[in-house]
C-alpha cells in the first residue's frame, strides 16, 4: 500500500453497473485512501433515526429525490467527523449544487468518471436472476445455474429483480445520464475529470491504478 505524504481526496463516478462498488473497493485497499458510499451514510443515518436520516425516509417513501441540501450536509458532517483524511467519494455529489457545497468545504483532487457503454451495462444487469430466499445469484453469461431458471442448490425457480428487468435498467441509466452528465462538465471546466472507458472492470482497474500511482507519486514529490 502506498503511504500519502499529503491528503488526496477523490470522487468516483459511473452509473449503475458500471463496477464503481469494485474499482472503489480496489483503489481504497491499493492506496489506503477511507472510501465513503453515500448509499452507505443513507441507509445508516435512516437506521439509527436521525433527524436527518427521517427527513430522507420521507422524501425516498414518497419517491421523491432527497433534497440537495439535506444531502449535502449529511455527507459533509460525515467527512468532518474523518477529519484530515485521505479519503474516496462515492455515489456523491449527484448534482452541481452538491459538487459546489463540497467544493466550499474541501478540493478535490480527481474525479474518476467510469464510461461503461449503456449496452454492456444493459446485459451485465439484465443478465442477473436471485434465488430470493437465499440471496443466491447467477448471471447467464458468466456464472449461470447449472438447470436454466432454477436454482443450484433447492432446484426452486430464479426470479429478475425489478430493478434488473430491462424497462427499469433503462429508466435507471437515462435517470444516472440526465442526472449526472452536468456534474461532469462541472469537474470537467475544473480540469480534475479523468474518464476511464471500457466493457469489462478487470481491464478498467489498471489505467485507474496506474493513473492513481503517477498523480500520487507527483502530489508526494510536491510535498518532498
Amino acid at each position: 500500500m502506498m503511504v500519502l505524504q499529503r491528503i488526496f481526496r477523490a470522487v468516483v463516478m459511473g452509473p449503475p453497473g458500471s463496477g464503481k462498488g469494485t474499482v472503489s473497493a480496489r483503489i481504497t485497499t491499493t492506496f489506503g485512501l477511507k472510501h465513503l458510499s453515500s448509499g452507505d451514510i443513507l441507509r445508516a443515518n435512516i437506521n439509527a433515526k436521525t433527524d436527518l436520516g427521517l427527513l430522507m425516509k420521507s422524501c425516498i417513501d414518497q419517491g421523491q429525490l432527497v433534497p440537495d441540501d439535506v444531502m449535502s450536509r449529511l455527507i459533509l458532517s460525515d467527512l468532518r467527523a474523518m477529519g484530515q483524511s485521505s479519503w474516496l467519494l462515492d455515489g456523491f455529489p449527484r448534482t452541481v449544487p452538491q459538487a459546489e457545497a463540497l467544493d466550499d468545504a474541501y478540493s478535490v483532487d480527481t474525479v474518476i468518471n467510469l464510461n461503461v457503454p449503456f449496452q454492456t451495462i444493459k446485459q451485465r444487469l439484465t443478465s442477473r436472476w436471485t434465488h430470493l430466499p437465499s440471496g443466491r445469484v447467477y448471471n447467464i453469461d458468466f456464472n449461470p445455474p447449472k438447470v436454466p431458471g432454477l436454482d443450484d442448490v433447492t432446484g426452486e425457480p430464479l426470479v429478475q429483480r425489478d430493478d434488473d428487468t430491462p424497462e427499469t435498467v433503462t429508466w435507471r441509466l437515462k435517470a444516472y445520464e440526465t442526472q449526472t452528465e452536468p456534474v461532469l462538465e462541472y469537474y470537467r471546466s475544473k480540469g480534475v475529470l479523468e474518464t476511464f472507458t471500457g466493457t469489462e472492470t478487470n481491464k478498467i482497474w489498471p489505467h485507474v491504478e496506474a493513473f492513481l500511482h503517477r498523480k500520487l507519486s507527483s502530489v508526494n514529490q510536491k510535498v518532498a
